[in-house]
Formats: C-alpha cells, structure tokens, sequence
C-alpha cells in the first residue's frame, strides 16, 4: 500500500466513524451528551476533509 492509498482508508474509516457517533448522538442520547457525540462526528467528518484532500499532495 501506498500514502495515497492508507491517506484513502483513512478517509473512509473516518467518515464511518462519524455517521456512527452523529447516530449515537442522534438516537442513543437524547440528553445534552446527545449534542457531544454530534459535534465529535462533525470533526470526524472535517479530519476525513483533510486527509482526503492531503490524498495526492503528500
């Protein structure tokens, strides 16, 4: 595998990842800790930003 590839599954890993705690937020708490997992998932989803456009650059 090369940089571009691992900076790929990264990318792919992280936007998983993101769906999953947005849905725990979403679903799963209810309460204030609910807004917290939300707002995690969204900085998930801004790194795999990153990495996607480091893809190619590194």
């Amino acid at each position: 595998m090369n940089k571009n590839t691992i900076l790929g599954w990264a990318t792919f890993i992280m936007i998983l990842m993101g769906f999953l705690l947005i849905g725990l937020g979403a679903f799963r708490y209810n309460d204030i800790a609910g807004w917290g997992f939300a707002a995690v998932g969204i900085g998930f989803f801004a790194i795999a930003w990153v990495f996607s456009a480091l893809k190619g650059r590194v």
